[in-house]
């Protein structure tokens, strides 16, 4: 059996390739979008992919099915809840997908048989669906067995319904139509009467790591058992249906304004991604579009660089944090943008853009940092603070009018803020920005400095003048 972890730190975000050595068939589960990856290692193994299978309809990213289809001529395949606007195949729960195999030719399929499912004695690598609603009405997990009557599997695809240390949140907008509570009680089901009956010793594959919004506590570890899960995961512990709803719907981190975007996209279809790198800009060009177009202008350096010298008026998200999510955060679905990144990062940061499915990047300044030398009347600098400095003010005095904003999630900030901070999510700022008032002074923090100085340079954008962030962060609870 050939099979391979395909695992994106910057987005959390695993794929999985697997095929049967003998017959060089192979599926593909959850792809992005940049697909050469795959392809080179299936041409490798000797593996044709013939069918792309998706756990369920993403929210986090934009899937490469449509890509791996075109690329390949393999099938789409969805859980049979799903309703999209391309062809898919249907996959019932119980079905099995035998790579051993050859393929059922259409001519010779009995009816209401699947083209491509497996014809007579099955052998080899083996999938078995199970359909896991609960994250989303058409979520599925893939038993995987290296011979389909192996009394212990290989492992599970869980996708988001069973993280490492989590279980998949039941609020996000690709389930919209059922309430949370509703979700919940179906993910309980799922888990209890699906995944938890499998061995203990059955290895599982999650879809998302530490830092996805998808969960709220998921471990940095990118496989599990389920035993282990069994015994560690707080989500899986003995309790009624009813608790474990009230215990997954509660304090669930903000998710970023562009999951909706994306799970549309995901589910009624998308051009094909753009490989072209991003076009060289003149300032004069870069101005231009800002202000005919509406184009963003996205500073893409590391947080010191853009905080020492930048462009009025322009966004910071830098590469070396969770850029595509971030940015995703503060810039709106269908906003044009120019980027402004350090030479021969440019095209990074648009393969990152593209993996949330923002294609609209008109090009970036190729000299960045000759622009600022040579237009200073159009270069700022942030105010940023040390925490030290800050504390020693607290409690702030009413009469100076701060607006102090805690930009982490509803359960970090539940956990500890400092005295007479409001709670504003980076993910939700662009949003509630109507809530804070530009002619006072705002001092922005978060645990490590990253989401504080994002949010410092949206608020620069849309006019606030007097705007800081806690350089480095602020661990809360404050250390006595």
């Amino acid at each position: 059996m050939h099979f391979a972890q395909y695992y994106l730190d910057c987005l959390s975000q695993a794929s999985y390739l697997i095929g049967d050595q003998t017959t060089g068939r192979a599926v593909l589960v959850d792809p992005r979008r940049d697909i050469d990856a795959y392809l080179a290692d299936a041409e490798a193994a000797g593996l044709c992919i013939e069918l792309v299978i998706e756990t369920h309809i993403h929210a986090d990213f934009l899937s490469g099915h449509l890509e791996v289809a075109r690329a390949t001529g393999a099938e789409i395949a969805f859980g049979a809840a799903a309703e999209t606007g391309f062809p898919i195949r249907r996959l019932r729960d119980g079905e099995r997908i035998c790579l051993g195999a050859a393929p059922r030719e259409p001519s010779d399929a009995a009816p209401g048989t699947e083209p491509g499912t497996a014809t007579g004695t099955e052998s080899g690598v083996t999938l078995t669906v199970l359909a896991t609603p609960g994250h989303t009405l058409e979520s599925l997990c893939l038993v995987v067995r290296e011979n389909p009557d192996d009394e212990a599997p290989f492992g599970v695809l869980t996708g988001d319904t069973l993280f490492v240390g989590d279980v998949g949140r039941p609020d996000l907008l690709s389930a919209a139509g059922h309430t949370p509570k509703d979700m919940a009680a179906r993910l309980y089901r799922s888990l209890h009467t699906k995944l938890l009956t499998l061995p203990d010793t059955t290895r599982i594959f999650p879809a998302h790591g530490a830092g996805s919004a998808c969960g709220r506590s998921i471990s940095t570890e990118t496989s599990s058992t389920i035993g282990d899960q069994r015994r560690l995961n707080y989500a899986l512990q003995p309790m009624t249906e009813d608790a474990f709803v009230r215990l997954v719907t509660a304090e669930q981190p903000t998710a970023p304004g562009y999951f909706a975007h994306d799970a549309a996209l995901n589910r009624d279809g998308h051009p094909l991604r753009d490989p072209a790198p991003p076009a060289p800009l003149t300032l004069a060009e870069a101005l231009t579009a800002r202000d005919q177009q509406g184009a963003a202008l996205l500073d893409c350096r590391p947080a010191a660089d853009y905080a020492r010298a930048h462009l009025a008026g322009s966004l910071h998200v830098g590469l070396d944090t969770r850029f595509a999510e971030y940015a995703g955060s503060v810039v709106a679905p269908g906003t044009p943008i120019v980027l402004l990144a350090a030479p021969g990062t440019e095209h990074e940061a648009r393969l990152r853009l593209a993996r949330i499915g923002y294609d609209r990047v008109l090009g970036h300044l190729p000299d960045l940092a000759g622009v600022l030398a040579d237009a200073p009347e159009r270069t700022r600098r942030s105010t940023r603070l040390r925490l030290a400095d800050l504390l020693e003010r607290l409690p702030l005095d009413p009469a100076d009018g701060v607006q102090l904003i805690d930009v982490r999630n509803p359960a970090e900030y539940a956990a500890g803020a400092l005295p007479g901070a409001r709670n504003i999510p980076l993910a939700a700022l662009l949003d509630r920005i109507g809530e804070l008032d530009p002619a006072r002074p705002v001092v922005l923090y978060c645990r490590s400095g990253n989401r504080s100085v994002i949010a410092a340079a949206l608020l620069e954008a849309r006019g606030f003048d007097d705007v800081s962030d806690v350089s480095g962060g602020c661990p809360v609870p404050v250390p006595a």
